[in-house]
């Protein structure tokens, strides 16, 4: 990795020109002590890189000096092919292999194209970490030693033991064949066998993981598009499924339909022009949850269950807030 690590120093230096220690400690993910051990460790093997001090100074590499430092390591050529979303490969645990690959890419182009590739780059945002509002989109976090043993089974074929919590149950551990990784809306996905039913893991709920020295019982070949079509049909027409008839403010019904399983037109549109619409969820914690969201926007006509939900959750809030703090 400390390798990896000189080089990917050496490319910021030749693509900046210059840099100073905490900058490139950002850059690199390491602390401004390690940037300034490996300048040395650089310096030791000869390559040029010397200090500029004062107000604009930083480190430097004597001018004109290149060398063949742009071959991509296993993990970079992977985060390339996962690189259609940077998110995606956040959620693999790839994102600092991603930043150490573009790096190398950029580095091995002609001189001319290096500019005008950068300025490109420059005008393009892929995946901001804020939307429009400020608010900030939240990507799930998974620890990197858990997702490299992850990535470890998946690839190599080995069999996996998990420590997974499912959501309302406390953690347990499971031992399944992988089939591999999903990433949707910023949020990743094992895809598993266990004793030979298929099984889905959402990478956030994974505590810990251990690729076992024992193969994985799995086809030698997956087509993961398929796969994930399939199952995601069985989660929509299984389970606890709820189905829901609420007339919804024709402004909000795209936010609706982003949020439940299916939204289909039951009725032509009342008085106020609120269409009636039949929407499923995936059980009752998420059809009250959606609802709630939508506030007096949507009016549930059935089930009578979710009606007295969002009316006592609705007193509730009315009775806090109905005195001065």
């Amino acid at each position: 990795m400390r390798a990896d690590r000189l080089v990917s120093l050496v490319l910021l230096l030749r693509r900046h020109e210059r840099l100073t220690a905490p900058e490139l400690a950002r850059e690199l993910e390491v602390s401004t002590r390690t940037v300034l051990r490996d300048i040395e460790a650089l310096s030791a093997a000869g390559v040029p890189v010397y200090a500029e001090r004062g107000r604009h100074g930083g480190f430097s590499l004597l001018p004109g000096f290149r060398t063949e430092l742009t071959g991509l390591n296993h993990d970079e050529a992977l985060a390339l092919l996962v690189a259609g979303s940077r998110r995606g490969a956040q959620a693999f645990g790839l994102g600092s292999a991603l930043a150490s690959a573009m790096r190398k890419v950029v580095d091995a182009l002609p001189e001319g194209d290096r500019a005008t590739a950068a300025g490109a780059a420059r005008r393009l945002l892929v995946d901001p970490e804020t939307d429009l509002l400020e608010r900030r989109l939240a990507a799930e976090e998974v620890p990197d030693t858990v997702v490299a043993q992850i990535r470890r089974a998946v690839f190599a074929g080995y069999r996996l033991r998990i420590h997974y919590a499912a959501a309302g149950r406390d953690a347990r551990w499971r031992t399944v064949d992988p089939v591999g990784l999903v990433t949707v809306r910023d949020q990743g996905y094992l895809l598993a066998t266990r004793s030979g039913e298929d099984r889905t893991y959402r990478l956030s709920r994974v505590l810990a993981a251990e690729a076992l020295d024992e193969p994985a019982r799995r086809p030698d070949r997956v087509d993961l598009d398929r796969v994930w079509r399939e199952r995601g049909a069985r989660f929509r027409t299984g389970g606890d499924r709820v189905s829901v008839l609420a007339r919804v403010a024709p402004q909000r019904r795209e936010e609706l339909a982003d949020t439940a399983l299916e939204v289909r037109e039951a009725r032509e549109e009342d008085g106020d022009g609120r269409p009636t619409l039949e929407v499923d969820f995936q059980d009752r914690r998420h059809a009250e949850w959606a609802l709630w969201q939508l506030a007096a926007d949507a009016e549930v006509l059935s089930p009578e269950w979710l009606r007295t939900a969002l009316r006592d959750r609705a007193a509730a809030m009315a009775e806090r807030y109905g005195s001065p703090s």
